[in-house]
Formats: C-alpha cells, sequence, structure tokens
C-alpha cells in the first residue's frame, strides 16, 4: 500500500489514469466482497446478525458521508479532505487485516495465498487513496503521512485477527463481516466508481473494472 501510494505520489496520475486507477480498485474490492465475506456470512445462517452488522455498516457510511458533505459547503474542497472515501479503505483495510490473521492462524498456507491476493489489492488501494488525496490538492507529505496510518491499520487488524478475534463467537463475527459487507459496497457504488465516473467512461476503463475482478475472483479460487 505504500508503494502504490509512493508510485502515485511522485507522478500525480492525469484524470484518466486517475479513473483506470479507481476503477480497478473497485473491481478488486468488489472481488474482495464476493469471494472472501460473502460466503462467510451466508454459510453461518445467522440472518439476525447479519442484518444487525448490515445496517450498522451502512449507517456509519451515511453519516461519514453527511458529515464530510457538511464540511465541504463550510470549507472549499481545496482545504478538505474524502472522509468518506478514508474510512470507507480504513474499514476495507481493518477487515482485510482480520481475514489475514484468521487465515494465518487457519494454517501458513492459507495466510500465505492470502497475503499475496491482498498485497495486490492494497497496491492499488494505496495508488487509489493517494491519487484521490492528491487530487484534492493535499500536500505530499500529508498524504504519505495518512497512507502509512492506514497501511498500520492492516498491521494492527491482521494481529487482531490471529490473536483476539480469532477466537470471537460465530454470532460476533458474523455481525463483523456483515458490517464490513455492507461499508465496502458502499466504497465501491459510492466513492470508488461515483469518482471514477468523473472522467470520460470508455470500454478500456469498464475493462479494467472487471480485470481487478477477475484477477481476485482467480486468486480466491487458487486458495
Amino acid at each position: 500500500m505504500i508503494a502504490g501510494s509512493f508510485i502515485a505520489i511522485i507522478k500525480k496520475p492525469d484524470g484518466n489514469l486517475r479513473s483506470f486507477i479507481l476503477h480497478f480498485a473497485a473491481g478488486v474490492v468488489f472481488s474482495v466482497v464476493a469471494v472472501e465475506l460473502l460466503p462467510d456470512v451466508i454459510k453461518e445462517h445467522k440472518p439476525f446478525q447479519v442484518i444487525i452488522g448490515f445496517c450498522l455498516g451502512f449507517i456509519l457510511m451515511i453519516a461519514i458521508r453527511r458529515y464530510s458533505e457538511s464540511r465541504e459547503t463550510e470549507n472549499t474542497k481545496k482545504a478538505g479532505l474524502p472522509v468518506g472515501l478514508l474510512v470507507g479503505i480504513g474499514i476495507d483495510i481493518f477487515i482485510d487485516g482480520i481475514l489475514l490473521g484468521i487465515g494465518f492462524a487457519a494454517g501458513n498456507k492459507e495466510g500465505m495465498l492470502l497475503a499475496i491476493a491482498l498485497s495486490i489489492e492494497l497496491l492499488s488501494l494505496g495508488m487509489a487513496t493517494a491519487t484521490e488525496l492528491r487530487n484534492m490538492n493535499v500536500e505530499k507529505e500529508r498524504t504519505f503521512t495518512l497512507v502509512n496510518i492506514l497501511a498500520a491499520l492492516f498491521f494492527i487488524s491482521a494481529i487482531l485477527g490471529a490473536t483476539l478475534l480469532h477466537n470471537l463467537s460465530d454470532s460476533a463475527m458474523e455481525i463483523v463481516l456483515s458490517f464490513g459487507l455492507s461499508a465496502l459496497l458502499f466504497l465501491v457504488t459510492e466513492e470508488l466508481l461515483l469518482e471514477a465516473h468523473e472522467e470520460k467512461e470508455t470500454i478500456w476503463h469498464t475493462s479494467v473494472f472487471f480485470a481487478g475482478f477477475l484477477l481476485f475472483l482467480i486468486l480466491g479460487m487458487v486458495m
């Protein structure tokens, strides 16, 4: 993730490349939802917990959007931060770290394969995050600091996943995963793709989204 942000900071992508990056990141995150989260949520057959977690994730993301929109009306867009995007990516990273930690707790092979897949996701997310921050005229140093904080969150959540959260009850884990499922769907549809569609859409932009989805889908099948 840090490497991806460094690339985007060194040479700020133009609008067309920015759209490609956002499409790819959206495809990868959407694939994580379909390949990793959704099957785990469904197999437990706990609809009440799913409703709780899903609604909490949606309410949180809506509240964050309202807050960020109110800040944009008070300040110029130059001084603001894409709060909804940052929180959405933060939740994505936190859930990914938990999954990675649980994967290693289940076995080294599962953990290593998941680590490879998530590295590709985080590379694209690092580039997408840095690109959006630079697009809003956030200073390079501040952008790099924010991405480092998000990367540290992944490290912390991976440790939690391998230790504390690995021992959560099935019901509690169902709420956590459903919460992440809702938040990530919001991130893809209302943040990443919304920003990506600000540029003129071509068949190549759409293809990048599906390529990102297919890549993580194949990696999920290999695991």
